[in-house]
Order: C-alpha cells, then sequence, then structure tokens
C-alpha cells in the first residue's frame, strides 16, 4: 500500500500553482487528502479569497468519498439532483461537487485526492491533473 507523503503533496501543490501562473489564470489554492480523507497539505496563493480552504478540501473530499473524479459528481449534480443533495447530507455538507477535485493514483491504488480552487472548475482541474503527474502518480479526473 502506498502512502501519500508530505514531501510528494507539497510536490503536488507546487506544481499545481506553478501550472496556474504559467496559465495566467487566477490564484489558486490547493489541498491533498490521503486516502483516509485526511488533510496531507495546504497552501493557497497570494491574494485568494478566504474560504478556499473549504472549497478545495470539498472538491477532495467528494472525490475520495466515492472514488471517482469530482467532475462525475459535478454531472451527477446536473442529472441526479437528489443523489448530490442526499450526499450533501450524510457528508455533514463536506462535498463540493464540481471539476478540480481529482484522484490521486499509483497504479490502480487510490492513495488521496486534490482539490484546487480559484478560477474556472475546467481551469481547476487542468492545474490538479499537472500536479498530481509531476509527482509521478496518475490523475483520475472522472
Amino acid at each position: 500500500m502506498t502512502t501519500l507523503s508530505l514531501a510528494k503533496a507539497n510536490t503536488i501543490i507546487e506544481a499545481t500553482l506553478a501550472k496556474g501562473a504559467e496559465m495566467g489564470i487566477k490564484p489558486l489554492s490547493a489541498a491533498v487528502l490521503d486516502a483516509g480523507g485526511h488533510l496531507v497539505a495546504f497552501q493557497r496563493s497570494d491574494r485568494s479569497s478566504f474560504m478556499r480552504f473549504e472549497i478545495a478540501a470539498g472538491k477532495a473530499y467528494g472525490a475520495l468519498a466515492l472514488g471517482v473524479g469530482s467532475r462525475w459528481l459535478h454531472n451527477q449534480a446536473e442529472t441526479r439532483p437528489h443523489f448530490l443533495e442526499g450526499l450533501s447530507n450524510v457528508s455533514g455538507g463536506k462535498i463540493v461537487a464540481v471539476p478540480g477535485g481529482v484522484l490521486i493514483k499509483d497504479g490502480d491504488e487510490i492513495v488521496g485526492a486534490v482539490g484546487v480552487t480559484g478560477d474556472s472548475s475546467d481551469n481547476d482541474e487542468i492545474c490538479a491533473i499537472a500536479g498530481t503527474e509531476a509527482a509521478g502518480f496518475s490523475a483520475d479526473a472522472g
């Protein structure tokens, strides 16, 4: 079983933020959770708004909760709103069902998730994937 080290989590975040800077998008924030949903690392770019931790962690949490990237959750919200309402209720409102939550995989094993927020959900997801791959993992955006 692979564990997600602090060093790898920080690599994911650094590469995620660097990708955002390269793209010239709004300031990003990124949260990395291990496979059990525990926070490993979080960083917010300068000028990020104050609720970015909750949003980023919620994207990652939702991906881990169902074992799919948060894009899948977003699609379910559009087609099965009662399903997402139920998920929100049982999670205590922790799940943020929009793209930007990406599973971190080592082969077929889910070792954690990264949630990124700050720009459009599509751009958040692009940066999350880049950060995950820069750390030597594969990304599953759903």
